[in-house]
């Protein structure tokens, strides 16, 4: 089915030791490899990661000693990663790790090289109206800049052939928009497929007002 590739799941998590175990539980079989990075939680994220990790040979754990961002997770954990595909899916369930195949399976067909979980919100309510906003214009802007259009520019959710997986600079939220830029700018094919998504509330103070200036300082430079 997946012709051979090797295929590793890169999950950075912090403070998700309650939304962990239902990523975990569900990573489907054909899954070579899962990296899971705790991103220096205060909460026992590390401790599940850890004890998956000693149930589930597939399944290898990081502690960072300090809080230094998702793109940091990332980064740390395509170090650890040796497959020739890299998916990358958020540790608070927000994705279904069933839908990871739909990732896969137009890259290994050689239909592309990066492809895109596009977000339909399903379950447990709707964004916020700022939010839907900023997802709005930091949408338009990145499609602007690639001259092209891509509808859900800033979701976590994808997966990359490893010859197009660009170096990750970014630390913090704005990582997806520098991968997006640079995958492009490296001639990547990307591709779009439709997941859901099980937006949760209680998220919302993660991402604040810094990070709007991250995203504009990552869209000028990348």
């Amino acid at each position: 089915m997946l012709d051979g590739k090797r295929v590793s799941v890169v999950i950075p998590a912090y403070n998700e030791e309650k939304r962990l175990p239902s990523v975990l539980d569900r990573i489907p079989d054909f899954i070579d490899e899962v990296v899971v990075v705790d991103d220096g939680s205060s909460d026992g994220t590390y401790g599940v990661a850890r004890a998956f990790s000693e149930r589930d040979p597939r399944i290898k754990a990081i502690r960072l000693e300090r809080n230094c961002g998702k793109g940091c997770a990332m980064r740390r954990g395509v170090e650890e990663a040796s497959g020739d595909v890299i998916v990358f899916i958020d540790a608070d369930g927000q994705h279904r790790p069933d839908e990871i195949i739909k990732l896969v399976e137009p890259i290994v067909r050689g239909e592309a090289d990066l492809v895109i979980g596009a977000r339909k919100v399903e379950e447990a309510g709707k964004r916020p109206l700022h939010r839907r906003i900023s997802n709005i214009l930091t949408t338009r802007l990145i499609r602007l800049k690639l001259g092209r259009y891509v509808y859900d520019t800033q979701s976590g959710f994808r997966a990359y052939r490893r010859e197009f997986l660009p170096e990750i600079e970014s630390d913090r939220y704005e990582v997806e928009t520098e991968m997006l830029l640079k995958a492009a700018k490296m001639g990547a094919r990307i591709k779009e497929v439709p997941v859901g998504m099980i937006y949760d509330p209680s998220r919302e103070g993660r991402f604040g007002v810094r990070d709007v200036f991250r995203f504009i300082r990552a869209y000028l430079r990348f």
